[in-house]
């Protein structure tokens, strides 16, 4: 049997149906490189990780996938990395189990680069994108590299705010790196693509299947100096992040937010768990002993001031959200005036509305 070229044996060993990534890295320990594996005969391999999966290993080809991940690493803007290269990121390797391979579309550098993840709900509120995208901005001109994982809400508004400054982004993707998902993402993953970088350890072709998502939370935690939560429910991939950062030795923020609101608790319950209640990027740059920018950017123009009936409408919002009937109980309008105040404010980006009818000050 000839031996595999060195990147050809490495996606050999990834594509084996049955040997899955813990074989791997047994392989890997026992013999070195893949191609000393292939060389090593069937005896030897079965001493390590059995007789079915030395049989499988040995007699499984793959070439048109091989040839496929072949020639999409050979396109501009595309790499492929692998445990023994120098360039694989060193903070995955602090990880339990790394993977053997990353298919990387953008600059593989942004892997290595100082980072910080931020995480939380895909269903957030208006308010949770606003905090996601401003951390992530201030964060970004700070120097830190924004890792997430692309998905709606938090994901998206944080890959937005690391674009914003030198920083950029790295999206951790959960299908194979040729793929995006989800399909209203596709502008933003070019972006990220052009100016960071999209990162999966899966197979090229790879569909958004349910099981790898929470398993990419290991990169996305493994990547960054720490993980903030800006959104999260109690049952929710951003609390497997974060528990998955604290088992490996990285920072736990998380902002806190209304007692009444359910993208809220899982925040408030990493809060009781230790993880270090952040209102400003600057508390996350004092924890890791980082210095903050010389000046924060100057907006366009100040956002004018509210005046009038305007002003009583959001005095009495507060900044929970409310329902419409509650909101009428507070303030003494006709609902017919108090709509037209609202659709107001709803144009001016002072209030949005919410599932269930309820609405929020902005």
């Amino acid at each position: 049997m000839p031996t595999p070229q060195p990147l050809a044996a490495w996606l050999r060993l990834t594509l084996t149906p049955g040997v899955g990534p813990a074989l791997q890295r047994q392989l890997l320990a026992a013999f070195g490189l893949p191609e000393q594996i292939y060389a090593a005969g069937q005896s030897a391999i079965a001493a390590v990780v059995g007789a079915p999966a030395a049989r499988t290993l040995l007699d499984y080809q793959a070439t048109p996938a091989i040839d496929l991940a072949l020639e999409w690493a050979s396109q501009s803007g595309n790499a492929v990395l692998t445990l023994g290269d120098a360039d694989y990121p060193a903070a995955l390797l602090e990880i339990p189990d790394p993977p053997v391979l990353l298919y990387v579309k953008g600059d593989p550098a942004m892997l290595a680069r100082p980072s910080i993840a931020v995480v939380g709900a895909r269903s957030a509120t208006p308010q949770g994108e606003a905090n996601a995208e401003a951390f992530a901005t201030a964060l970004s001109l700070a120097g830190l590299t924004i890792v997430s994982g692309l998905a709606l809400g938090i994901d998206g508004a944080a890959h937005r705010g690391g674009l914003a400054g030198p920083g950029s982004t790295v999206a951790v993707i959960g299908t194979g790196a040729d793929r995006i998902y989800p399909a209203r993402n596709a502008a933003l993953a070019r972006r990220i693509a052009e100016a960071g970088a999209l990162v999966s350890e899966f197979p090229l072709g790879t569909a958004p299947l349910a099981h790898n998502f929470p398993r990419r939370n290991r990169l996305i935690a493994g990547l960054a100096r720490g993980v903030l939560v800006v959104e999260a429910a109690l049952q929710s991939g951003s609390l497997i992040t974060a528990r998955l950062a604290t088992d490996c030795g990285r920072e736990v923020f998380a902002i806190p937010g209304s007692i009444h609101s359910p993208v809220a608790r899982g925040c408030h319950q990493l809060i009781r768990d230790g993880a270090k209640l952040v209102e400003s990027a600057a508390d996350i740059l004092e924890e890791l002993r980082l210095e903050q920018p010389e000046a924060a950017p100057a907006l366009d123009s100040e956002p004018p001031a509210v005046v009038g009936e305007e002003a009583r409408v959001l005095a009495a919002l507060g900044h929970d959200p409310v329902d419409l009937d509650t909101l009428v109980h507070r303030i003494s309008l006709t609902p017919e005036a108090l709509y037209a105040i609202l659709l107001t404010l709803e144009l001016e980006g002072r209030v949005a509305r919410l599932p269930g009818g309820r609405l929020q000050r902005l």
